[in-house]
């Protein structure tokens, strides 16, 4: 057994150690003992693994090691809770103040807040308080999005909820690995990725120079931080606006940050979040904003006038909620410790008070003829294409980077339906109509 293992089997033996001692005083009906204190835990090791760079990282004391095997141990030993009953209680017993819930599919006893205050404290009322604290929204559990009580019925007590293990932090403690969150209603963002390198972005020079102020961001925003004079007086996190034509590389740049500094990117999914209800759109936009607070990633909002325009006076009860949607953005978007990113094809379409609180405002405007030029060398290589004048393309026809891709996948299609060698230029130049069509443009 590696010492990550050991470390934590250790731990999970601590654990029910402590049970046992809890149950077996409460069938020998001792007092004294139901109030004894919490055992020693081990020390982590040295080694590598998820369990121990987790100790090491936070340091739990004993009750916050306590609560965090019982949200670990229900999925290594489904039987933990049951079998140490059985051992105390072979005929079965009521114990209220072990707590404990029954799941729809699981079927042996998942621990609840009143688990832990339980085994935490014992019958000491100090000390079964104290254990809410370890629940609350100020603790790293919760701040980390760790693990958590579940929510209640109302009128019932909450350390009656079940305490849940984050999907993100049950994947890592069993797998070593973080699991991404899965798209759809409980979290309306996807994971924007890109097989492309920053070599295969043209970008013009001042719009790829503020791009690089945004690479040293990222890169020396943990040292500028850790410095007490500049901590206290800057906001946390970046929020910059992308803005101009489609096609211009707003999304690409986004991904190629996420890479670059080996973040996750994640594209808000506005018809997942924009609702027609009162305060649905804040709901839904929180879920997004819990988990990625802690997390590192970047946040990608395209298209960002659904969410981010412009207010407008109050002339009826709608238009008041829209103004306190803005105003909830504003809060987070302030709020957010990372990177967050906000593209649109108009600047004005943005409402002002998001534009004073942008770091950077970039444009991304259509590429000029040297651009293009550079554009149809890296989409069509010239080995490709008989005669092929990328100069002469980029002087006659003008276009986004986008829509150079477009045309050469048309032209791409095109040749190897034929089974061609080579790209014939005539199909180039049908996919370039192809792609004026589309915006009522002809040549």
């Amino acid at each position: 057994m590696n010492q990550e293992f050991h470390t934590l089997a250790k731990d999970l033996q601590t654990l029910k150690q402590l049970l046992d001692s809890r149950l077996e005083s409460i069938a020998a009906g001792d007092q004294t003992r139901q109030k004894a204190g919490l055992p020693c835990f081990a020390s982590p090791g040295t080694t590598p693994g998820a369990y121990e760079d987790f100790l090491r990282a936070y340091q739990p004391d004993a009750e916050e090691r306590v609560i965090l095997l019982l949200a670990l141990v229900v999925h290594l030993q489904p039987d933990f809770f049951d079998t140490a009953i059985f051992q105390y209680f072979p005929q079965g017993a009521d114990l209220p103040m072990l707590g404990g819930a029954r799941g729809v599919h699981c079927r042996g006893m998942l621990p609840t807040g009143e688990t832990a205050a339980f085994l935490v404290g014992g019958t000491d009322l100090e000390r079964r308080l104290s254990a809410l604290n370890y629940f609350g929204e100020d603790h790293f559990f919760w701040r980390e999005q760790v693990l958590y009580l579940a929510d209640v019925d109302n009128g019932e007590p909450r350390m009656a909820g079940r305490i849940v293990l984050s999907p993100e932090y049950e994947s890592y403690f069993l797998t070593g690995k973080m699991r991404r969150p899965k798209f759809g209603a409980a979290f309306p963002a996807k994971l924007l990725t890109t097989s492309l390198q920053w070599e295969d972005l043209v970008l013009p020079p001042h719009t790829a120079g503020q791009i690089e102020h945004i690479h040293t961001w990222l890169k020396c925003n943990d040292a500028l931080m850790k410095e007490r004079e500049f901590a206290k007086r800057i906001r946390p996190g970046y929020r910059a606006l992308f803005h101009g034509p489609s096609g211009t590389g707003k999304s690409l740049s986004a991904a190629l940050l996420g890479k670059r500094f080996d973040k996750e990117v994640y594209r808000i999914d506005l018809s997942q979040v924009v609702s027609k209800y009162i305060g649905e759109t804040e709901k839904n936009l929180e879920k997004v904003f819990s988990r990625a607070g802690h997390r590192d990633w970047i946040l990608f909002f395209d298209e960002a006038d659904a969410l981010f325009g412009k207010r407008s006076s109050v002339q009826s009860a709608h238009d008041r909620y829209a103004n306190q949607e803005v105003a909830y953005l504003l809060q987070r978007v302030e709020d957010y410790p990372g990177l967050l990113v906000l593209a649109s094809n108009y600047k004005h379409n943005i409402d002002a008070a998001f534009a004073r609180r942008f770091n950077a405002v970039i444009h991304f405007p259509l590429p000029d003829a040297g651009e293009r030029c550079r554009l149809w060398r890296k989409a069509i290589p010239g080995t490709l294409v008989p005669d092929f004048d990328p100069r002469d393309l980029a002087d006659k026809y003008e276009m986004s980077g986008a829509a150079i891709m477009n045309v050469t996948h048309y032209a791409a299609l095109e040749s190897i339906a034929r089974r061609d060698t080579c790209i014939r230029l005539q199909d180039v130049l049908e996919g370039i109509r192809s792609e004026f069509r589309k915006e009522d443009k002809f040549f």
